[in-house]
């Protein structure tokens, strides 16, 4: 076990939550947290440096520190809570952080593993995709932008790094979109909405992960040291119009062509920024494989989809407009009464 740990990231929930979580390891005797914000959580013990990895200077913090492993959470779909950036700002730390951090990594010689977060994003979504990503697969349509473009080219980087280090195993592990009672996402954004604007003729599959899962996935791939890429996903999937009806949220089926206008307008109102990636999440789905993560990390999430959704829903207090059993009922009683005109004896 890793004695010095440093983890980039540390002010979003996922980063704070798993460096405190780390600390109270047997055998771990620093960890440094950085980012480019202040804390909003208190740190409990975790060593906070205010620092910008997209800084050069990011590599006195590892040497200084001797540090041995490298937890890489700052990749993400949005900037920090208090972070005066935009999209391009997040982009920068997102693709340029990745390489000052990768190259300050280089240069220790007391770095010895390395975990990167990314995301299954990095596999697209369009019409011509498999019903199932593997790990080696490569995407029908290559993303073109937004975070899922980040992923695939801080993933190039991190390759590269593995060639020039050999002797540090690196571990990517593509998280599906993350739920849970407390963590944000533009996922838990959209299904916070009131009306759930969909794609006209479209039920996606969609796979989630709990963020209790993603924090031990971290956990289990920090102690692993096994270098390769890994699928991290809840087992079993939900339709959108399921997740919905879950909810007791309505939906508002929008023709393709129109999508783009109602994410304007919810992003000018200041209620949800639905990106382009994650238009083409809802409207083609995505759902991967996960047994590379079962069979060589030892990891299998402890909560499948669906009890991922329905603690999300009740950690939240998400009830919508209409009663959720009713709602689920309706297929069903719309079903029966098809069924029954059809009988000749009716």
């Amino acid at each position: 076990m890793s004695k010095v740990v440093l983890v980039t990231g540390v002010t979003r929930d996922l980063g704070s939550r798993y460096a405190r979580m780390i600390l109270r390891t047997p055998g771990i005797e620093r960890v440094i947290g950085v980012d480019a914000v202040e804390p909003r959580h208190e740190l409990d013990g975790v060593e906070f440096v205010h620092a910008d990895i997209r800084n050069p200077m990011i590599a006195k913090v590892v040497a200084q520190a001797s540090v041995d492993t490298v937890v890489h959470l700052s990749p993400a779909e949005t900037p920090p809570s208090g972070y005066a950036g935009t999209s391009t700002s997040a982009k920068e730390t997102n693709v340029i952080g990745t390489m000052q951090l990768l190259a300050a990594c280089q240069k220790a010689p007391s770095v010895r593993s390395l975990v990167v977060r990314s995301t299954t994003a990095v596999y697209g979504a369009s019409p011509r995709d498999p019903a199932i990503f593997e790990e080696d697969m490569e995407p029908r349509v290559p993303p073109t932008s937004g975070w899922a473009k980040d992923a695939v080219e801080v993933e190039g980087y991190v390759r590269g790094f593995a060639r020039r280090r050999p002797d540090v195993p690196v571990t990517v592990l593509r998280f599906a979109p993350i739920l849970g009672p407390t963590i944000e996402s533009p996922m838990a954004d959209y299904f916070g909405l009131m009306l759930l604007p969909t794609v006209l003729g479209y039920d996606p599959r969609l796979q989630f992960l709990h963020e209790e899962d993603a924090l031990d996935a971290l956990r289990v791939a920090m102690a692993a040291g096994e270098p390769g890429t890994y699928n991290i996903a809840a087992d079993g999937i939900l339709l959108l119009s399921q997740a919905a009806r879950r909810l007791g949220r309505p939906v508002v089926p929008v023709p393709s062509p129109a999508i783009g206008v109602v994410s304007q307008g919810l992003r000018g109102v200041g209620s949800v920024n639905l990106s382009a990636e994650q238009i083409r999440l809802l409207t083609h789905g995505r759902v991967v494989d996960t047994t590379r993560a079962r069979e060589r990390l030892g990891f299998a999430p402890r909560r499948t989809t669906a009890e991922t959704f329905e603690d999300f829903a009740r950690g939240r207090g998400l009830r919508g407009l209409l009663d959720p059993e009713r709602v689920g009922g309706v297929p069903d009683r719309i079903a029966s009464l098809l069924l029954t005109r059809r009988s000749p004896d009716g």
